[in-house]
């Protein structure tokens, strides 16, 4: 029988008549003639529920028995799925990770698949099951312990076994319809897309669009699994949501697809660094011990006397999440206070934000890049860092030019028409 993956979000399954809902959907693809494969969240709120007991019985807590404890709002969902589904006459089970079993890493909060062995399921497909409900988000590990992924690991173990079981589709059911141009909260223009490249969706979750996880596209885009993103409160999905699939797949490219923010931005100037070789991996070696995730990095050089030696110098400015500034800070006056890196000020600015327009047509098409800092610059929006890839263009502004920057970028490109 073909086979079709299916996963539900916190939202999708929130309540018992939402579970209903989404088993409702379930049945629907069964009677069709699929065998499914539904991932589950755990119930909306569940989550930071338990991670809020965890945190208020031990602070210093036991990874392990963090997994133990965070993992188990799935299990819940997983079983109360598949008791639905029982109840509408639908043959099918629940799973939790170590019964697949899900083999993972050891990292505590965030493993990684090692393996997803096919035969237990494929077991129990074969006996007349037409649905595993598989708890998304946890793993085994090799010494027999419960992980976890980190949060939005659900996503991730969809792609994860729609890949080992070679689905046709894996669909994404969450709280939005699809992907759209932009945040549909910020510009009125938004439109939903019906087909986006791997790529282009990877960039987009990693700017800051929310929909899906951006390990999930990462993984998608290696196994060629074709995701589709749909509205779990739809109740006419077929051929609905937005599929992200490979470019090939997709008649036209258009030069930019869509444009993306981020809100929870910072910029970390290093002012007066001596220039010289190895002062970059001497700034940066440290922030990656600490966990800093750098985005944006831009260097300045310039001439100036620098102690008793007259040379060259440089300011070393580079972007990061706002929550870790406080990391960043003691990683960098770490490196100083230990003789490895020289600077005059450390300038920290946490009123930015960062835009970014995307698209697999800018491989083929000049002046994006000079028609997006015109538009910005028609609005006295002033650009403070710009980073570049193959497929997007990103900025870092002030924060309270983030919705017009939005606004005027989606009309520039003019994204809300087709084609």
């Amino acid at each position: 029988m073909p086979l079709l993956v299916m996963k539900f979000g916190g939202t999708s399954v929130a309540d018992l008549d939402r579970i209903a809902r989404a088993a409702e959907k379930v049945k629907r693809e069964v009677e069709r003639g699929h065998d499914v494969i539904v991932i589950v969240s755990a119930m909306a709120g569940r989550t930071n529920e338990l991670v809020g007991w965890v945190n208020q019985t031990s602070p210093f807590y036991d990874a392990r028995e963090y997994d133990a404890v965070v993992a188990s709002g799935e299990n819940v969902t997983a079983g109360l799925m598949a008791l639905r589904l029982q109840e509408m006459d639908v043959p099918a089970r629940s799973w939790q990770g170590w019964q697949v079993p899900i083999l993972t890493t050891s990292a505590h909060g965030a493993a990684r698949f090692i393996d997803i062995p096919r035969a237990n399921i494929e077991a129990k497909f074969a006996e007349g099951m037409k649905v595993a409900v598989v708890a998304g988000f946890q793993g085994l590990s090799p010494e027999g312990r419960i992980t976890t992924l980190g949060r939005g690991g659900s996503d991730t173990t969809a792609v994860a076994f729609a890949a080992a079981f070679g689905a046709e589709r894996c669909d994404i059911y969450t709280d939005v319809d699809g992907i759209y141009t932009t945040d549909p909260r910020i510009s009125a223009k938004a439109r939903k897309l019906d087909r986006i490249s791997f790529e282009e969706m990877l960039e987009l979750a990693s700017l800051g669009a929310k929909v899906l996880q951006t390990r999930s596209v990462e993984l998608a885009m290696r196994y060629k699994v074709r995701l589709r993103v749909l509205s779990s409160f739809d109740e006419t999905d077929e051929n609905s949501g937005t599929l992200v699939c490979d470019e090939d797949e997709i008649m036209e490219l258009k030069v930019v697809s869509g444009v993306a923010h981020s809100r929870d931005e910072a910029k970390i100037t290093l002012v007066t660094v001596q220039d010289r070789p190895g002062i970059a991996a001497a700034i940066f070696g440290p922030l990656a011990d600490a966990g800093v995730n750098v985005d944006m990095i831009v260097q300045n050089i310039s001439e100036k006397d620098y102690g008793d030696q007259p040379g060259a110098v440089t300011d070393m400015t580079f972007s990061c999440p706002v929550d870790h500034v406080d990391r960043a800070r003691r990683a960098i006056e770490g490196a100083r206070a230990a003789g490895t890196i020289g600077y005059e000020d450390l300038v920290v600015d946490t009123d930015v934000a960062k835009v970014s327009v995307v698209g697999i047509g800018m491989r083929s098409h000049a002046g994006v890049a000079a028609r997006m800092f015109q538009a910005l610059a028609a609005e006295n929006v002033n650009i403070k860092v710009i980073g570049t890839s193959e497929i997007k263009i990103s900025v870092l502004i002030d924060r309270k030019y983030m919705e017009l920057a939005v606004q005027t970028l989606h009309d520039a490109f003019e994204l809300d028409r087709a084609g």
